[in-house]
């Protein structure tokens, strides 16, 4: 059982034994009730351990054309839209890992399913939780536990400025992109809306319109990627943190950004700064708003060779 669980079932014990503490005497019937409760809550404490690091959750929850009140929701609609959502946190996952392939199977896709627990109430929709074989340690995150997050974060900052999805943007990958896109088609085509809660998370689109804002401000007309060659110098890299800062040739300003996971041992670069490198960038940029950047290799310029 999980943290949230125990903390209820003791607050219960404690209720029950102050109800058993006050009761008149002769209150027989109401006696053995209480006391039968709380034996078996006091068995269950006995018996089922407490997680420290319990399965990661996310309720999902929708309003709007296919849903009726919280009576129930358009079985097609449903369907397709929680699919859509979990194949977005799917890839999401995946993609820490290193980039995904354009087309074919997302890798690790068995290690990272959600699991439908429950119907939420409130609006209509679902609680989902990841699928977990093992206990972890208490410190460890999965990495469908921060693909949750991601992917809200991701999604709510689509509602904000061209800086703030720039950077949620520069932070995925271009087919997990794509999957987050998908869901939010499904809403837009379906005239529905959504709120989003993984643990501390939380994100609600307002309405309709909202959603429909959402979808165009992903679209390419809106989001601009490319990869970038450029020749310059490292004057910083973080190797833990996987960022770096960098001058082209030619150029007054810095670039920086992030390193991205497919680049093995940036230590290399930190050991190696003020020498001249030919990088290779992705550069993302959303509307009018500032260019981000992550480094996808760099090679010593002596020993670059241009693809043939």
């Amino acid at each position: 059982m999980n943290r949230q669980e125990h903390t209820k079932l003791l607050a219960e014990e404690r209720f029950l034994a102050n109800q058993l503490a006050r009761l008149p005497a002769g209150a027989g019937i109401t006696k053995r009730s209480l006391e039968n409760r709380l034996k078996g809550i006091q068995a269950v404490l006995a018996t089922r351990r407490v997680d420290p690091n319990p399965p990661a959750k996310s309720r999902l929850t929708f309003r709007g054309r296919p849903v009726r009140g919280t009576h129930g929701i358009a079985a097609e609609f449903g369907v397709a839209a929680t699919k859509a959502f979990t194949d977005a946190v799917a890839a999401v996952a995946a993609s820490f890992s290193g980039p995904l392939a354009p087309m074919g199977p997302i890798r690790n896709r068995d290690q990272n399913q959600l699991l439908i627990t429950a119907t939420a109430v409130g609006s209509f929709g679902f609680e989902l939780e990841e699928a977990r074989s093992h206990e972890l340690p208490p410190d460890d995150e999965t990495p469908l536990s921060r693909a949750m997050k991601q992917t809200v974060r991701l999604i709510e900052s689509t509602t904000g400025t061209d800086d703030e999805l720039a950077d949620s943007l520069a932070e995925i990958d271009p087919r997990a992109l794509e999957k987050v896109k998908a869901f939010l088609g499904v809403l837009a085509d379906s005239q529905a809306a959504c709120t989003i809660e993984t643990g501390t998370e939380v994100f609600r689109f307002q309405d309709l319109d909202q959603v429909a804002r959402s979808v165009e401000r992903l679209s390419n007309k809106n989001v601009r990627e490319e990869e970038v060659r450029l020749t310059g110098r490292f004057v910083g890299v973080l190797p833990h943190h996987r960022s770096f800062e960098f001058v082209p040739e030619g150029a007054d300003g810095v670039i920086y950004g992030r390193i991205a996971p497919g680049l093995e041992n940036p230590a290399e670069l930190a050991g190696n700064l003020r020498g001249l490198y030919v990088s290779t960038f992705a550069r993302t940029q959303v509307g009018t708003g500032r260019p981000r950047y992550v480094l996808l290799n760099a090679a010593a310029a002596e020993k670059f060779q241009a693809p043939g």
